[in-house]
């Protein structure tokens, strides 16, 4: 296949596509068995800050099956609000593992959307009470409506708190949630939204990075919390409340010079907990939280996933 006719997978494609909330986590989690097995390969994001509050960052990761190298291209500029453009942009490029030669650019929004939802998920089913009713949602963008769907799909929700800084996209996320017959509460302040909820996921904006402002010890026993803001929002001297926490990558965190926990309040990481090898939830009591800075294993995933459904309803030829 020749570069200039490389086929496109816009997000309104994929989304046509219909993938499950299974199938993304059952995906994930297929590929992060594949690395423990030597059969997938994936470098620590590379990331760039020009200083001026751009968040330029990079993933690489090889399957053997699929046979793919997937390298994830994003940026995260705020300034792109005043052009009329969403903040974070990116593509996912596909080559075939084995020649190198290029088989499609997938829409790198829509991936890094499902798998950052999807990563949460995998950490849920292991780390979550299953009878969990109540999600609070601290920060009420793409990445909250995508955690929103997911875990919808997995668990017997009833009700969401919302609480973000613009009342206007707290509104139309409470919006959202009472269209899957949903309870929704929009909350004027983040404690508010977070005590007594079973679930909490916050997705605050890296760029300007957050002062801390979210204490964990407003949470109830048996809470789980997925943070997909590298814990930033959270105050650090609150955090010694979670009884377990795990994080993406232990490889990875080791090689940043500010981790995002302490590393003695560290249980694990995905690899670890998907493997059995860091143990789930262990009491119905237990405060436990998911801390991640996103891997290339997930992005690897959710490419994968999606040009594979591409050939096989004949969107890629033969």
């Amino acid at each position: 296949m020749q570069a200039e006719s490389l086929p496109y997978l816009s997000a309104e494609f994929l989304d046509r596509l219909t993938i499950s909330t299974s199938e993304v986590v059952d995906e994930i989690e297929r590929q992060i068995i594949g690395q423990r097995q030597g059969e997938v390969w994936c470098a620590p994001k590379a990331v760039v800050r020009p200083g001026d509050d751009r968040y330029i960052m990079a993933t690489l990761g090889v399957a053997t099956e699929p046979p793919l190298l997937a390298t994830k291209s994003l940026v995260v500029n705020p300034r792109n609000a005043q052009r009329g453009l969403a903040t974070l942009n990116s593509i996912v490029t596909l080559l075939d593992a084995e020649t190198g030669l290029p088989l499609a650019v997938v829409d790198g929004n829509w991936v890094t959307e499902k798998r950052t939802a999807g990563l949460s998920a995998v950490a849920a089913r292991r780390l979550a009470r299953p009878d969990s009713a109540s999600v609070a949602f601290i920060g009420c963008g793409v990445q909250a409506r995508g955690h929103l769907e997911v875990l919808a799909d997995l668990f017997p929700l009833r009700e969401i708190r919302a609480f973000s800084r613009g009342k206007a996209s707290r509104d139309a996320f409470c919006r959202m949630a009472e269209t899957r017959g949903l309870t929704a509460m929009s909350c004027d302040n983040a404690k508010a939204a977070v005590e007594g909820a079973d679930i909490v996921v916050t997705t605050v904006t890296l760029v300007p990075e957050p002062t801390p402002f979210l204490d964990a010890r407003w949470l109830k026993a048996g809470v789980f919390v997925t943070m997909t803001d590298l814990a930033l929002p959270w105050l650090p001297e609150s955090m010694a409340v979670f009884d377990r926490i795990v994080i993406d990558d232990l490889a990875q965190e080791a090689q940043v010079s500010k981790p995002m926990v302490k590393s003695e309040l560290v249980a694990g990481d995905l690899t670890g907990l998907v493997g059995g090898d860091v143990p789930g939830r262990q009491g119905a009591g237990e405060r436990t939280a998911f801390a991640f800075r996103g891997i290339a294993v997930g992005d690897l995933a959710l490419a994968g996933l999606a040009f594979v459904r591409a050939k096989a309803v004949g969107a890629l030829g033969a």
